[in-house]
């Protein structure tokens, strides 16, 4: 998932704001920093929206000037799969079922603080009925 970041100069160095993520703002002194704290800023902000149980907004396509910032594979399949599990209204207790594992694992399944091996939130997928598909493209 690769999200637009609007860098704003001033005084101080750097602004990033984010249009389709408004809780991730942050600054840096150099650009290079901004760049970094953008990165970071764009991850912390998505536990807001795991904590509150809301829909994660998909990237919309960068305008002019703005600068995409990646979000890590890893993070992209679990909003994905939180965004699945609310289109599908399937709670985390039904996906437990489903998939049959303890409640505690897919709780775990869907902590962006944890780490997941990639064929456990496949098995997500497929216990939803979606299929986790990827794609490499040139850089």
């Amino acid at each position: 998932m690769k999200y637009a970041a609007k860098f704003i100069k001033d005084e101080d160095g750097f602004v990033v704001t984010f249009r389709d993520i408004p809780e991730a703002i942050t600054q840096g002194d150099t650009y290079e920093e901004a760049v970094e704290m953008a990165e970071d800023a764009l991850l912390t902000a998505m536990d807001f929206y795991f904590e509150d149980n809301r829909q994660v907004p998909l990237p919309s396509k960068p305008e002019k000037d703005e600068v995409v910032i990646n979000l890590p594979a890893s993070a992209s399949t679990k909003i994905m799969l939180l965004n699945t599990l609310l289109e599908s209204r399937v709670s985390q207790a039904e996906l437990a079922k489903l998939m049959g594992i303890k409640p505690q694992q897919v709780t775990r399944i869907v902590n962006l603080e944890h780490t997941t091996k990639i064929d456990t939130v496949e098995k997500a997928f497929r216990a939803l009925g979606k299929e986790l598909d990827f794609s490499v493209a040139m850089a």
